[in-house]
């Protein structure tokens, strides 16, 4: 284990082990989550008698931990429908996930397909109506249906599944360049509106 690694806590590596899978942009089993977290810090998260195993158990409660406010919100999700990385967790994972934190792990590289993909989904949210609007800096006049159609939102999609597809998207195209900003903007109508 690298030396910072070691000082991270139990909820940091599962969220970076998270990140590492491709929890920005997908729910990630928790399985998987156990098995990275374990390269990342071996024997951290294993039995005590039988150290080749890995305790799922502990690896759900570090997940749920990494929910808490008090550990800053690094996560969204369950058990049952995967893990996925929050904005405060995404920017943590970021920041973190160097080989100087985690040893010989690179920090998590795109592959051709999962390019291809963030591509066409800015191409779409791009020529949405609700980020046309506010590129041409008429934001005031963004409706709230606009905004859901850019996340492709509807009346149905409530609560946290409304929540983890926008974050989803926030988590994808957030920082880009060219529809970033719109991005943010957009996901705060939705959430909000969403809300009352």
């Amino acid at each position: 284990m690298a030396p910072k690694a070691a000082s991270l806590s139990n909820h940091e590596i599962v969220t970076l082990a998270v990140y590492l899978l491709g929890g920005d942009a997908k729910e990630v089993d928790t399985e998987d989550v156990a098995m990275k977290a374990n390269e990342l810090s071996p024997a951290r998260f294993t039995w005590r008698k039988y150290p080749g195993q890995i305790d799922l158990e502990i690896i759900r409660v570090y997940l749920s931990d990494a929910k808490k406010k008090k550990n800053g919100c690094y996560l969204s999700g369950t058990g049952s429908s995967g893990w996925l990385l929050t904005e405060a967790g995404l920017t943590f994972a970021r920041k973190n996930a160097d080989s100087a934190v985690i040893g010989a792990v690179p920090a998590r590289r795109l592959n051709n397909d999962e390019r291809r993909r963030r591509r066409v989904e800015q191409a779409r949210f791009a020529a949405s109506d609700a980020c046309q609007q506010y590129l041409a800096g008429a934001r005031a006049q963004v409706s709230r249906h606009a905004a859901e159609s850019a996340f492709r939102l509807n009346a149905y999609v409530v609560g946290d599944a409304r929540q983890r597809k926008v974050q989803r998207i926030v988590n994808v195209l957030g920082d880009d360049a060219e529809v970033g900003e719109a991005v943010r903007f957009l996901a705060r109508i939705v959430l909000e509106e969403g809300l009352r």
